[in-house]
């Protein structure tokens, strides 16, 4: 059975950071490449941040650039989104996604399994 279990969200003031865990099972994860989503109240689902099987491509939206950084143990099966420099429109659902091919298009649709969420806050 395939599991996404994100973890780490809550609320934060704006200039701070949290750092968001997703622990995979079910899958080979060393063979997808792994995925930040978020989804904000009255907003499409945007992909934010992706990463390469290896680690080694990563590829970011330009809402959080330079701010947040996607990294991942295959050993572990897990991936993390740090998030710097939190902004009141980073508030949303973040979600984690595994698609099962090498690349780190962001598109939301190409991604074959998908977490459960976990609410990030930010206030002003």
């Amino acid at each position: 059975q395939v599991q996404l279990v994100e973890s780490g969200g809550g609320s934060v003031q704006a200039g701070g950071s949290l750092r968001v865990s997703c622990a995979t099972s079910g899958f080979t994860f060393s063979r997808f490449s792994m995925g930040w989503l978020r989804q904000a109240p009255g907003k499409e689902r945007e992909g934010i941040a992706t990463i390469s099987r290896g680690g080694i491509v990563t590829h970011y939206a330009d809402s959080v650039k330079g701010r947040f950084t996607i990294s991942r143990d295959n050993a572990e099966n897990t991936v993390w989104l740090q998030m710097n420099s939190l902004k009141p429109e980073d508030t949303a659902m973040y979600y984690c996604a595994a698609r099962a091919d090498n690349d780190v298009a962001l598109t939301p649709s190409l991604f074959n399994y998908w977490g459960q969420g976990t609410q990030v806050t930010v206030s002003s």
